[in-house]
């Protein structure tokens, strides 16, 4: 099933249950564990483009990282989201040109209507 990419962090449970609700419905996804690899800057504007999401709205407020870097514009939280991938709101599911996060994990099935 390749015509749909799961950008996944497999430590994070809201992540594992989307990714089990798309095996359901769709079977397999191509799976991008962005922890591991990470995303480069054309890639996160990609995604955001998709999403229709600036960088400040993908960035996970709540990380304790995220407070110390303490981004104030666009591009510090691209560049922040760029070296501390951990910081990338999750999970985030792409089916040709459209993206959501599977936050929750129902929000998936919106892609397949």
């Amino acid at each position: 099933m390749n015509n749909i990419t799961f950008y996944h962090n497999p430590r994070c449970s809201k992540s594992r249950e989307a990714l089990e609700l798309i095996r359901e419905k769709k079977g397999e996804p191509t799976i991008v564990e962005y922890i591991k690899e990470p995303l480069n800057a054309e890639d996160l504007q990609n995604l955001l483009s998709l999403l229709n999401m600036q960088a400040m709205d993908l960035i996970r407020k709540k990380e304790t990282l995220y407070k110390e870097i303490n981004p104030q514009t666009q591009e510090e939280a691209l560049n922040a989201m760029i070296q501390h991938p951990k910081l990338i709101e999750r999970p985030i599911v792409v089916s040709g040109k459209k993206a959501v996060i599977g936050r929750p994990k129902e929000a998936v099935l919106t892609l397949f209507k």
